[in-house]
């Protein structure tokens, strides 16, 4: 029973370990440029959803709304520690409103 208890706790901390090294993205502030901005949150990870709401182009456009969504999640790898760590949050849906 000690082993279990040990075994657990070793698992419940590796696993907060693990999840609390993911940092979380930061959405830019609005009325920056479209571009940059989904730029941005794509390299970090994001899928970016964007509503136009004037007729022009992203190089044009400036955010006046940024809206998150729900979290995607995913199957990571472990390879140092020969893990797998599944349904883990890899990223998040987020969703631009630009003029």
């Amino acid at each position: 029973m000690k082993n279990l208890t040990i075994a657990t706790t070793a698992a419940a901390a590796l696993s907060a370990a693990f999840l609390g090294l993911a940092a979380p993205a930061r959405a830019a502030p609005t009325g920056g440029d479209a571009q940059a901005t989904i730029s941005s949150l794509e390299a970090q990870g994001n899928r970016v959803i964007v509503h136009k709401l004037a007729d022009v182009d992203l190089d044009d456009a400036s955010v006046v709304g940024i809206n998150r969504g729900p979290a995607i999640r995913g199957t990571v790898q472990d390879y140092a520690n020969d893990r797998t760590y599944q349904n883990t949050v890899t990223g998040r849906v987020y969703y631009v409103n630009v003029k």
